[in-house]
């Protein structure tokens, strides 16, 4: 007899802060080019200003990506559905792909200490050059890392609290 084992419900809280990350499906790339960046970081930009969130940090690999942010409601996975959702719409459409563009459901571990903030910010940071794709992190153009040094973020990415953090922590 097979049994079946539901999943474990997502931990949505209000004011809860998530490092958020989904795969490619077979590991396959979630962005061809830079029309597809483009056109998840305007999604991700609407759906954060549309629910009230506050992004941190975000990186856009080939395969996969990584957000920081916190929600005001526990609304995390209404976001997240919307926001994986209208994106696989356009890029299927785009591209004359069918189907499934993410490998299962995204992830996303809550972020309990302002070191923990740190360490995922950081993480998130180096995410292309640990994958070799550069050799700075401030040279990747599709992650926000490259936005706080430049002084040039988007107004949905909060900047100025992830600064804070650091400052707080001495700046490690």
């Amino acid at each position: 007899v097979d049994t079946v084992v539901p999943r474990k419900p997502r931990e949505n809280i209000d004011n809860g802060d998530y490092h958020v990350y989904a795969r490619g499906n077979d590991r396959r790339a979630v962005f061809e080019d830079d029309i597809d960046r483009r056109n998840y970081l305007r999604l991700l930009g609407s759906t954060v200003q549309s629910l009230g969130w506050r992004c941190f940090a975000y990186c856009l690999m080939p395969n996969h990506l990584h957000l920081l942010v916190r929600t005001p409601n526990a609304d995390l996975s209404e976001g997240m559905q919307k926001l994986q959702g209208s994106y696989v719409l356009g890029f299927n459409a785009r591209h004359g792909s069918v189907g499934h563009l993410f490998q299962g459901r995204y992830g996303a571990k809550l972020v309990r200490s302002d070191r923990q903030l740190q360490l995922t910010a950081a993480y998130i940071a180096r995410n292309p050059t640990a994958a070799g794709l550069c050799e700075h992190a401030e040279d990747w153009a599709w992650g926000s890392y490259q936005s706080v040094v430049r002084g040039a973020e988007p107004p949905w990415l909060h900047v100025a609290d992830l600064l804070g953090w650091f400052a707080a922590g001495g700046g490690d």
